[in-house]
């Protein structure tokens, strides 16, 4: 009797009606503050409980803890409105009714402010270092209740909503609180599990309702998909506490660094080219195994974070905090690296601050306005790939790409980022014309917005994540890119040598018969190889869009093709500068890289390309265990010319020594003539072993060569004491050393 009398007193009329215009934006989805009028609130001398719920046909209210029914809430006003007069506060649970079943689950709105001023404060300053576990989807317990905490930054928007399968995708039913300080809209939504699909409807600036996916989103679903995902990543169990004890050696000037350039999607298929790509158990299970059989002591990633189009190789993305699911869930990549690292192999990672994409699910105009790119098209759009440029100098998107690079080193462990396009980023008139173009305050064509942020990021990272390394991809000569800050320069640990690359290639490229007329382009690099500390890179950019496979660049007949790629590795490999390769060209692919199809792995069975990759083999064991090959790789003293204008002959000869001076001798002899008796000045007389030659038959050449020793005569020599008189093989380099 006493539960009946309550229900009827629960279910009459009430008081608790809302003002007509709360009502009315409640059902266009416009209400300004929805926490001022859902959930409870006491009103005259009891409480009314107010539950927006479209589409449910009743709502019930249970006491939490206990479960007991405390009664049914009376729809009003509107459809979806329901309310009832409590007399007092109590913690409740919501039972609401479907046309398709029942569901229990607290109410969203029982709440209060979830970020603390600390964190809103570092938000609006820019100077918040872990927004990936700040913003987004957060799991969390509030009160003893799980659920998802999220949050967006949309200053401008006149209402967000967190929108999902778990609310039939209504913007109405979970609309956001504004922190009006920092611009940030936050609910947290009970019950919600790892891997719910979610995305923010907003009401933007303009009065449009938009659906956009979380910048900060930890995961996302699989493309063409655009929905964020709720990320299960926490308690992951690392093991690679050695790797980390040492990786700060592994990244240091004067040790051997040999990167494997890699693009996940396409260094192998399952069944083929028609195949699923490998997940990253999988690529852990192939992929390291290579690497380290290989002899790289590092593997690069093409960027790996999350983006819509496969065609962009990773370099337009949009989740810059999420792993891409083609390969699995953050776990899964955190796996990876867990397992690279007690493979004794560091991870680097491509990471995109220059651009994003125009997708309409992305961060272009987010909350109407140009809340993330700049806002004139002069500055805020890239011509030449379509997509909109980073505003630097806004505080909140300063902070953004900074937290993005914490996340991958701290949180994933990554040990190292390259960062693509750094001169897009520092150059305001970068491609474009007279007139196209924003100066600087002073005038000037540099981004001072962009230098500052390069220049903090630097000077971040190394405080926050010691022993790890950001890496420049800068196509011009901007000095100081390696600089530390403290001196005027951006800090960057390495820079890639992509000078040297152009030099080099344009060198190798030409018929050897018109060398002699380009011999400048393998000297010249030695002028500026120690103004930086530099990677030498022969990366995925040289081999795509019509400029042909690396072997395929290549001069002469097939013989001829291999073995002026054998002599151009090996000359990478002897000059100073840390070394990186794109996949494929370690065995001499033929056809330029298809982002769509692997690696032409067949060409391992015919004995000239299974050469070239023992050779790549070779170089890298011989490049770590020679100290005179990597210590002096930013230093020098490291590096003298011994021939450098034989321009006749297509050859050339340098020293390389340690910081002993123990000497290693390189000849390299540039066209397909042998030469007999071929005196090169040494620094010291006695026995000298020839230790490699890319001319070997076992790498695939007519293995002519110095029978393994020769006795050096105190005969002077291009301005050294003694001299060896060398058999030098066609299209080969050669390595000699003192017993």
């Amino acid at each position: 009797m006493t539960e009946l009398k309550d229900r009827e007193r629960q279910a009459a009329p009430t008081t608790a009606d809302l003002p007509p215009a709360d009502t009315e934006a409640l059902a266009r989805g416009r209400h300004p503050d929805p926490f001022a009028v859902l959930g409870l609130h006491a009103q005259g001398d009891g409480y009314v409980l107010r539950v927006y719920a479209p589409g449910a046909q009743a709502v019930e209210v249970l006491e939490r803890d206990s479960g007991r029914w405390r009664g049914e809430l009376t729809e009003r006003s509107i459809p979806g409105l329901f309310v009832i007069a409590l007399d007092e506060a109590f913690p409740y649970r919501l039972r609401l009714h479907w046309p398709d079943g029942v569901h229990e689950t607290e109410d969203p709105y029982a709440f209060g402010l979830l970020l603390g001023d600390i964190d809103l404060h570092l938000i609006g300053e820019g100077t918040h270092r872990d927004l990936g576990r700040c913003l987004g989807a957060q799991r969390l317990e509030i009160d003893g209740v799980a659920g998802v905490r999220f949050a967006v930054w949309a200053p401008n928007a006149r209402r967000v909503s967190v929108i999902g399968a778990f609310n039939g995708w209504d913007g109405r039913r979970h609309p956001m609180r504004l922190r009006h300080q920092a611009g940030v809209w936050e609910l947290f939504v009970p019950c919600l599990q790892p891997g719910e699909r979610y995305k923010y409807e907003l009401v933007d600036a303009n009065e449009q309702v938009v659906h956009k996916a979380d910048p900060v989103a930890l995961a996302s679903e699989m493309p063409p998909g655009t929905a964020s995902k709720v990320a299960d990543i926490e308690g992951f169990a690392w093991h690679d506490e050695a790797w980390l004890a040492r990786r700060a050696d592994t990244l240091a000037p004067d040790r051997p660094i040999s990167i494997y350039e890699v693009h996940a999607a396409s260094w192998r298929k399952h069944g083929g080219n028609e195949g699923e790509l490998y997940s990253w158990q999988e690529l852990a299970e192939q992929l390291i195994p290579y690497v380290l059989e290989m002899g790289f002591t590092h593997v690069e990633l093409l960027p790996i974070m999350e983006h819509p189009f496969g065609g962009s190789w990773g370099y337009q993305p949009l989740g810059l905090f999420a792993p891409t699911a083609r390969h699995g869930s953050p776990a899964d990549f955190a796996c990876f690296v867990d397992a690279c690292h007690q493979a004794g192999l560091g991870v680097i990672l491509d990471w995109v601050p220059a651009h994003f994409p125009t997708d309409a699910h992305g961060l272009a105009r987010f909350d109407g306005t140009a809340l993330y790119e700049y806002a004139h098209p002069f500055e805020g759009f890239h011509q030449d790939w379509n997509t909109y440029i980073y505003n630097f100098g806004r505080r909140e998107v300063h902070g953004f790409l900074l937290s993005s690079a914490l996340h991958w080193l701290k949180h994933f462990h990554v040990d190292a980022l390259r960062v693509d396009a750094v001169a897009s980023m520092i150059y305001r008139n970068y491609s474009r014309r007279d007139g196209e173009w924003i100066p600087n305050r002073h005038g000037g064509h540099e981004n001072l917005e962009a230098l500052d942020f390069l220049r903090h990021l630097n000077r971040v990272v190394a405080e926050e994540v010691p022993g790890t390394a950001v890496i420049a991809e800068e196509s011009t000569a901007w000095p100081g890119v390696t600089q530390p800050v403290s001196e005027g320069g951006l800090g960057f640990a390495y820079k890639w040598n992509l000078g040297w690359m152009h030099d080099t290639l344009s060198y190798i490229v030409e018929d050897p018969i018109h060398r002699s007329y380009h011999h400048h382009n393998m000297t010249f690099p030695q002028v500026y190889a120690y103004s930086e500390r530099f990677v030498l890179p022969i990366s995925h950019d040289e081999v795509v869009h019509g400029k042909r496979a690396l072997l395929d660049k290549m001069p002469g007949d097939e013989w001829q093709k291999f073995a002026n790629l054998r002599a151009y590795l090996a000359t990478q490999w002897t000059q100073p500068g840390k070394k990186l390769l794109f996949m494929g060209c370690e065995f001499g692919q033929w056809r330029e890289w298809d982002h769509d199809r692997e690696l032409d792995w067949e060409l391992l069975d015919e004995p000239r390309h299974a050469g070239v990759r023992l050779l790549v083999g070779d170089l890298n064991r011989i490049y770590r265990e020679l100290p005179a090959l990597h210590q002096g790789d930013c230093d020098p003293s490291g590096f003298v010319w011994v021939i450098g204008n034989d321009h006749t002959n297509s050859v050339f000869a340098w020293l390389r020594c340690d910081t002993a001076g123990e000497p290693l001798l390189v000849i390299a002899n540039m066209t397909p003539v042998p030469r007999e008796n071929y005196r090169v000045g040494i620094p010291q007389s006695g026995e000298w072993e020839e230790i490699f030659n890319s001319d070997a038959e076992c790498y695939g050449g007519s293995n002519m060569g110095n029978l393994g020793r020769l006795e050096a005569v105190d005969e002077p020599r291009h301005g050294q004491p003694a001299s060896l008189a060398l058999t030098l093989p066609p299209l080969a380099v050669i390595l000699l050393r003192p017993r």
